[in-house]
């Protein structure tokens, strides 16, 4: 299986994306960890700092079946009908492991909110960019990175929304 050479691929076009944009980032190497609660208690950041990205699987209406990456804060959980709704779509609901992985290039909790697809749109819940520095898995379970949310909308270049339920 391919899946570690390439998880490594994505952590390195990460920095280079970055580095190129002249963007304010930082590495945090950690032990392994994909959820985000726990992520956050070790890279010491609020859960509501940590951008959170989920493969979504959105089908139906005008649009057809299109993958969307939905980035939200850690401490929330997605709308999937506001997904759908903003994609006019019939259904949204997690893309496969297999889907995801293909798309991405990483395996689940590592991955990145960056779209480095070109089948995958990307969507932001609003209430992450209040945070001043977001923190975010970076293609690897043991590689997170702190980035200034300025610095991400302008390379990530969002759909920003409502996508994230109210607790």
């Amino acid at each position: 299986m391919d899946a570690e050479p390439r998880t490594g691929d994505v952590f390195d076009r990460l920095v280079t994306l970055l580095t190129d944009a002249k963007a304010q980032f930082r590495v945090i190497e950690h032990e392994a960890e994909g959820k985000s609660a726990e992520i956050s208690v070790i890279r010491g950041n609020r859960p509501d700092q940590a951008a959170k990205a989920m493969v979504l699987d959105v089908r139906g209406g005008g649009g057809g079946r299109r993958h969307v990456l939905a980035i939200l804060p850690g401490s929330r959980k997605l709308d999937f009908a506001a997904v759908a709704a903003l994609f006019e779509a019939r259904k949204c609901g997690f893309a496969s492991p297999e889907t995801a992985q293909a798309l991405t290039g990483c395996v689940m909790g590592a991955v990145p909110p960056f779209a480095l697809d070109p089948a995958l749109s990307i969507v932001v819940e609003e209430d992450l960019l209040a945070n001043e520095t977001l923190f975010f898995n970076a293609g690897r379970l043991d590689r997170s990175m702190e980035l200034d949310t300025k610095d991400w909308l302008a390379i990530a270049r969002p759909r920003l929304a409502r996508i994230a339920t109210r607790d």
